[in-house]
């Protein structure tokens, strides 16, 4: 197997920039996820490891082999970088059967007829596919046909495996699955995995680490999934990890109000935070599980404007000052405490995780929770 380096790659297409100044190492044996919105550049810098663009500048290399670099004019074309890759759409043959899609790379690569076979059968297994080689792509479920795939990626013993988006054709239950086969898959054959994908609990579930990159194509946070949800480096990566809330803060008499508003934001403030509220400069955030409601009216008090039943949770949306906070409590929770509340009522709030953002972070503030 094999690690991957990124050494300051741009690529550009006329005079829009998708990848600037990227410095990366993607460590051997590990699962590293490229996060990011559609249009962010994600599969742009999978297509660049691969082979598939050429980078305008930078240096990309696949272990000790350089495979790109334009100021050095080197170029590895995709067929002798060893990769396996396994796109959205699948990309099976559909008039092939299983074996055959699965053999395929083999075929090409003139590997001896028996070893062939034997590589299938195994591959086959690992994939979880026996006694399905004869049958054609349309015989099979979309999960059936996306470890077809990944098996035929996988019969090359790559170094890396590059996965494009491969779940997001996959019905929930599917996508859950699958993203556990990957997993198993990874710790099985030790290959490094790259996965590009705009899904946060498929990034959260299968990898090592994560890049969240932003609409321009910056790495805004790199780091282990448990960092990048509980500790993000801003209100991008907060945001896009999932529901949030964003309250704009200004200091009066003495108190933290939320911003325009009658509304007193009561809880613990260092120095330096107290500092950051006086000058205008400090956004509150936290997660819609992380406000607690109660029939006790408080300083920090909000009107229900919307309740909605989803199954295992509440979805409750508040007005609290200017703004318009998220909270979700677990429906059994609610129902055994007896805290089901109703459009119109007066509830106490009290925030137990807050985050903390900086003046950058005002202009995302400003509106309703998102």
């Amino acid at each position: 197997m094999a690690s991957v380096r990124l050494e300051k790659v741009c690529k550009a297409y006329g005079k829009h920039a998708v990848v600037h100044d990227l410095s990366m190492t993607i460590q051997d044996g590990e699962c590293f996820t490229f996060l990011g919105p559609s249009g962010c550049g994600k599969t742009v810098v999978l297509r660049m490891i691969a082979g598939f663009e050429q980078p305008d500048s930078g240096e990309i290399w696949i272990g000790d082999t350089l495979v790109s670099s334009p100021a050095r004019g080197v170029f590895l074309p995709p067929e002798k970088r060893r990769i396996g890759i396994v796109f959205q759409d699948y990309a099976v043959w559909p008039h092939k059967t299983v074996a055959e899609n699965i053999i395929y790379p083999l075929t090409i690569q003139k590997v001896a007829r028996t070893e062939a076979a034997e590589r299938t059968s195994k591959t086959v297994a690992m994939v979880g596919l026996e006694g399905l080689g004869d049958r054609l792509p349309f015989q099979l479920s979309g999960g059936q046909q996306q470890r077809v795939a990944l098996a035929r990626a996988l019969i090359s013993r790559p170094q890396i495996m590059l996965l494009d988006e491969p779940l997001s054709n996959l019905d929930a239950n599917l996508r859950e699955e699958m993203r556990f086969e990957i997993k198993e898959l990874q710790k099985n054959t030790g290959v490094t995995i790259l996965y590009v994908t705009h899904d946060q609990e498929v990034a959260l579930a299968i990898s090592d680490r994560v890049a969240v990159m932003d609409e321009s194509g910056v790495v805004r946070q790199v780091g282990a999934p448990d960092d990048i949800y509980e500790k993000p480096a801003d209100s991008f990566v907060f945001k896009f990890m999932g529901v949030s809330n964003f309250i704009p803060l200004e200091w009066r008499s003495g108190n933290v109000f939320v911003k325009g508003s009658d509304s007193v934001l009561n809880c613990p403030l260092d120095a330096e935070q107290i500092e950051a509220v006086r000058s205008g400069t400090l956004v509150a955030g936290c997660r819609p599980h992380d406000v607690e409601l109660s029939a006790e009216v408080s300083d920090n008090s909000g009107v229900v404007r919307r309740a909605v039943y989803l199954g295992s949770i509440i979805d409750y949306r508040i007005s609290f000052g200017t703004v318009e906070i998220r909270a979700q409590k677990e429906i059994f929770e609610a129902l055994t405490k007896s805290r089901i509340f109703r459009e119109g009522e007066t509830v106490g709030l009290r925030f137990l995780d807050l985050k903390w953002f900086r003046e950058e972070d005002l202009a995302v503030a400003a509106g309703a929770a998102q």
